[in-house]
């Protein structure tokens, strides 16, 4: 009888570990190609909202993540060599270039800031209060103001260099115009010491804010919109990239979860986000 027990015990066992193991909910198998190359602009970086968001993405999903921090326009120029997977840049006009080639695919929009003209206390042009970005540009030019330029090809040089063209004013060999060849972060730091005028975007001014003397005095005009996009690079032009990682990457920056820490990020620091998500929505439509 005792025998018996035992038996029907080891069968019952047996029973629940068959049950466990084909109940058990099935885990994601781990990525081939772990790796993946993210090549984006200074101003997620300084910003701080990278650090938040990578540790999140890697441990979702087992990827590891390469963060390089160049201009928009040497990220492109990476995708279009093969160096990178997957690029996060706010450029409009040059990504939509970059897909229309054939070295990008599924861009998707991700968020927005704006741009600020920032610019020393004393303000020696006197542009505190102006809106339109041109008139201020043109007012800097005529009071041979010192104004900082990151003169690196990123989507804030692009911006600025569209501003002093519908300012009608050519500012390259001026004196007062200079160029860092830097990133944002760096390029505010050169404009405080030299107590001189730039354009930056309001989430790296913000984060660095208390360590620059530099107040914003030009804001709000439409020109100055700043929206971020992520783009896989097409596999089909390079077939080494990691394809798998990149799309999981950029479907992680239009998930909800993603999107709800954007909205918030920088609240409780600033009394106001960094960024505004916009995952899903129409580029055309932002700013109105």
């Amino acid at each position: 009888m005792k025998r018996f027990r035992n038996i029907c015990l080891i069968a019952w066992l047996a029973a629940i570990l068959v049950l466990v193991f084909y109940a058990a909910p099935a885990t994601a198998a781990p990525p081939k190609q772990k790796n993946i190359i993210l090549s984006t602009t200074t101003s997620t970086q300084d910003s701080g909202l990278l650090d938040v968001l990578i540790p999140i993405f890697e441990k979702k999903t087992g990827y590891f993540v390469k963060t390089i921090a160049v201009g928009s326009g040497q990220a492109m120029a990476m995708g279009q060599k093969g160096e990178a997977d997957v690029l996060l840049v706010h450029s409009p006009a040059a990504e939509k270039k970059f897909v229309a080639e054939n070295y990008g695919i599924n861009r998707r929009i991700i968020m927005h800031n704006d741009f600020v003209i920032v610019g020393p206390p004393s303000d020696p042009a006197g542009i505190k209060g102006m809106k339109s970005a041109a008139e201020v540009f043109k007012k800097i030019a005529a009071s041979n103001a010192i104004f900082m330029s990151r003169g690196d090809n990123s989507g804030t040089n692009a911006k600025e260099k569209a501003i002093w063209k519908a300012a009608e004013i050519t500012p390259e060999g001026q004196k007062w115009y200079q160029q860092t060849g830097l990133g944002m972060g760096l390029t505010l730091a050169v404009a405080a010491e030299k107590k001189s005028y730039t354009l930056a975007d309001r989430g790296t001014y913000l984060a660095l804010k208390k360590n620059l003397g530099l107040d914003i005095l030009s804001e709000g005009d439409g020109i100055l919109l700043n929206i971020y996009h992520v783009v896989e690079v097409n596999p089909a032009k390079w077939p080494k990239v990691n394809a798998a990682g990149a799309k999981a990457f950029a479907d992680f920056m239009i998930s909800k979860q993603t999107q709800k820490i954007i909205k918030t990020f920088g609240v409780d620091k600033f009394g106001s986000p960094l960024f505004f998500p916009d995952a899903g929505k129409k580029e055309e439509l932002l700013g109105k």
